[in-house]
């Protein structure tokens, strides 16, 4: 059965190269969410479908929902624990269970050494209402859900044309310190196409051999 995934943020540049990934290696249909569908461009319209909407808008979410065999967020939003939220109370009233969602480097303070204290300085770890702290409390309300989620924490994004990536688990110390968005995508789309081996786990995801007190382009 050809699979419908909805992407929310579909223009997000992760979300492009995901977009690509599938529509290559996949027969997956596309359901494009994003509040700028002006800013979506070649689309394939045997295979995409675009919908304008907001996450903070249940109704708009619902109807993208009810559409959906899987779901993937990729979300940037002061409101992502909101939003986590909504996702959640919608594909529990659809009763759709695949979910990829998007997160970030650190919110479990997973980051060992030097850079680690760099991640948590720049992206104020241990804050409640700091970017990672409001990272932290949206993956709470997708891993206590009963959906069959998968969790992502990328290492610092670079836009490097390449798909050269590794991953560690929860409560394994994070590797490295970059990973390009293509390989992000990439692996979303390999999870969306295999889902079991990934159901209800969470990675941290970078290029190997990139260690260091802080990724080698800042």
């Amino acid at each position: 059965m050809t699979k419908q995934v909805l992407i929310l943020g579909a223009t997000g540049q992760i979300a492009q190269h995901a977009i690509n990934a599938l529509l290559k290696n996949s027969d997956a249909e596309l359901l494009l969410f994003t509040r700028h569908p002006q800013h979506l461009k070649n689309i394939d319209e045997g295979r995409e479908k675009v919908i304008k909407g907001d996450t903070l808008k249940p109704d708009e979410l619902n109807a993208a929902v009810s559409q959906a065999d899987v779901v993937y967020a990729n979300l940037r939003n002061p409101e992502i624990k909101q939003q986590a939220e909504n996702i959640v109370k919608a594909m529990d009233k659809y009763g759709v269970k695949q979910l990829v969602w998007i997160s970030s480097i650190g919110i479990y303070d997973e980051v060992p050494g030097k850079f680690g204290e760099w991640n948590n300085a720049e992206l104020g770890g241990g804050q409640k209402d700091s970017y990672l702290g409001t990272y932290r409390s949206a993956a709470d309300v997708i891993s206590t859900s009963d959906l069959d989620y998968t969790i992502i924490r990328p290492a610092w994004l670079t836009n490097k044309d390449e798909v050269d990536y590794e991953t560690t688990g929860r409560g394994e110390a994070f590797k490295g310190t970059e990973v390009s968005r293509k390989s992000i995508g990439n692996f979303v789309a390999k999870i969306i196409a295999d889902p079991a081996p990934y159901a209800r786990k969470d990675f941290g995801v970078n290029k190997p051999n990139t260690d260091g007190d802080k990724p080698n382009w800042l």
